[in-house]
């Protein structure tokens, strides 16, 4: 729960600053938070998560060219440029290096054969990029309002409802969670 609110914590901050400021505060927040947020995981962990410097540099460039040119049409294209890279590097990783990122994130978690690993990925590739129209779609065809409510609301339900699905999707292949307290009283007999 932790990790899901450091990563969420610039895009809440956008919708508030939004709320009260508007868009262009909301974007130059975003930038200043997701800058926090790096500073902040070097100085508590020594290292900082390759995604998170993806996103920063996509909102760094994105939110940069959105203040210099007062144009929020590029802001409004950052979640979509982040979804597409995503989904281009766990496409290009896996054709390309035979490597699964999908896979070396979930490994504590489903144990599966590599067939199915390979659906999940695409599956995922699948679901960013449509993510990133969907995105698109609400940003130029809604207010403004709509399209950061979506941003905040309508992304965080679809990710949620994604998950489920996944979850009941590879249900068979779920890894039991290990109860430590019993691993811990067997290895000491």
């Amino acid at each position: 729960m932790n990790k899901f609110l450091f990563d969420m914590f610039p895009v809440i901050l956008f919708f508030i600053a939004f709320k009260f400021f508007g868009i262009f505060t909301a974007t130059a927040v975003t930038i200043a938070a997701t800058i926090a947020q790096i500073i902040y995981s070097k100085i508590r962990y020594g290292k900082v998560e390759k995604m998170l410097i993806v996103s920063g540099a996509i909102i760094g460039i994105l939110g940069s060219i959105t203040l210099l040119l007062h144009d929020k049409t590029y802001i409004m294209m950052k979640p979509t440029a982040l979804y597409w890279v995503l989904a281009a590097t766990l496409l290009i990783s896996n054709l390309f290096f035979k490597k699964n990122l999908i896979q070396q994130m979930m490994a504590n978690l489903i144990d599966a054969p590599t067939a199915i690993w390979n659906k999940l990925n695409l599956v995922w590739v699948a679901f960013l990029v449509l993510l990133g129209f969907l995105n698109l779609y609400v940003a130029f065809n809604y207010t403004e309002n709509a399209w950061v409510n979506f941003k905040l609301f309508g992304v965080t339900g679809i990710m949620f409802a994604f998950f489920i699905a996944q979850t009941l999707a590879l249900r068979k292949y779920l890894v039991a969670p290990v109860d430590e307290e019993k691993q811990d009283k067997s290895e000491t007999k």
